[in-house]
């Protein structure tokens, strides 16, 4: 399969797995904390699949810095969680980070 679909649904299944950890309310709740580990586990899963076409660096910088926005943006509908102005300008940081990396890099692939 293509690593971009891969890496794609490995970073979905991490913000599942984030969201769910909120949830478990520190592991207190059963359901909750073993549907976080299983798509934790399902992400590295994906992850370690993409590491046979793509560099490490490359896919950890896309896969945590889309996570970490992502992931924020999610809190932020599902929690209330609020994203202030240095949040969102470290959001947008990490972003122009992102795609200097994959665009710009000649060593990530």
């Amino acid at each position: 399969m293509n690593p971009w679909i891969l890496l794609t649904i490995s970073i979905c299944l991490e913000i599942v797995a984030t969201n769910l950890l909120k949830v478990s309310d520190g592991f207190t709740k059963l359901a909750p904390t073993l549907g976080a580990l299983a798509f934790y586990g399902c992400s590295f899963y994906f992850v370690s699949i993409i590491f046979r076409t793509l560099s490490v660096g490359l896919v950890y910088a896309i896969w945590s810095g889309v996570g970490i926005v992502l992931t924020a943006i999610v809190a932020h509908f599902a929690f209330g969680q609020k994203i202030d102005t240095a949040g969102l300008i470290g959001m947008g940081l990490i972003i122009c980070g992102v795609l200097v990396i994959n665009l710009f890099s000649q060593t990530s692939h």
